[in-house]
């Protein structure tokens, strides 16, 4: 119902420098934002938006010269989706002189199939205005991911990219997704790895999702993930590799 922003020295405690409610964005509900530092020094979020009344989803964006001084009445709409497709979620990165993004979509043609979404790719001269290039991850029929894959996190190497995804295989797994991973030659089109997930809990509904990868600067990288808890509620944990 809010995302709240925190800062952290150490990526394990953090202090809360701003709330964002979903009031303030207009919004039924908000889901996972992206927070990216700009090449001028400025930082920009990203925010998943709920469309009242509706299965839709947009995602809206904001920009500040410090990630506590963002200002809802600010916000314009990055990604709008359609009456026929739900956009969310997105994964940004700015590489080479060019922004790319992976985001969800969800069909709203029927609203009881809602919940099926795949993940498509798009890049941008400036991270605003979007060209996409179709889906860069599909559901596999019969598979644990049948009902649904979106991508959490890219690392771009010399051999390609590599992906974590998030899959479910029915919609009773809707929040419970667990992690895959996916290799491709480019951006643009990721094939999974294997027939398991490669990252699941070892409680409750098994879920694992939202991987984020940050990386130190040193070799060194922290993982984050959602992680169902044995009495079914969810948290935040992290990993140091």
């Amino acid at each position: 119902y809010a995302v709240e922003i925190a800062r952290s020295a150490d990526g394990e405690n953090f202090e809360a420098i701003l709330t964002i409610t979903k009031e303030q964005m207009d919004a039924e509900s908000l889901e996972r934002p992206v927070l990216v530092d700009l090449p001028d020094g400025r930082w920009r979020l990203y925010l998943s938006c709920a469309t009242y009344g509706t299965k839709h989803w947009r995602v809206e964006v904001m920009e500040a010269a410090d990630p506590a001084a963002f200002d809802p009445a600010t916000r314009r709409v990055v990604l709008p989706g359609d009456a026929a497709t739900a956009v969310k979620d997105p994964v940004i990165m700015y590489r080479d002189g060019i922004w790319h993004l992976w985001a969800s979509t969800h069909p709203l043609a029927d609203p009881d199939q809602a919940d099926q979404m795949v993940t498509e790719y798009a890049t941008s001269p400036d991270g605003l205005d979007w060209t996409w290039h179709g889906v860069a991850l599909g559901r596999r029929y019969g598979e644990w991911d049948s009902r649904g894959v979106r991508v959490s996190s890219v690392r771009f190497t010399a051999g390609g990219v590599v992906a974590f995804y998030d899959g479910r295989a029915s919609a009773t797994e809707n929040y419970e997704e667990r992690t895959g991973l996916a290799v491709g030659a480019g951006p643009a089109a990721l094939s999974p790895v294997g027939r398991q997930p490669v990252a699941e809990s070892g409680e409750g509904a098994r879920g694992l999702r939202y991987v984020s990868i940050v990386d130190l600067g040193d070799g060194r990288e922290r993982l984050y993930y959602e992680l169902t808890r044995a009495d079914g509620s969810h948290e935040l944990c992290t990993e140091l590799r």
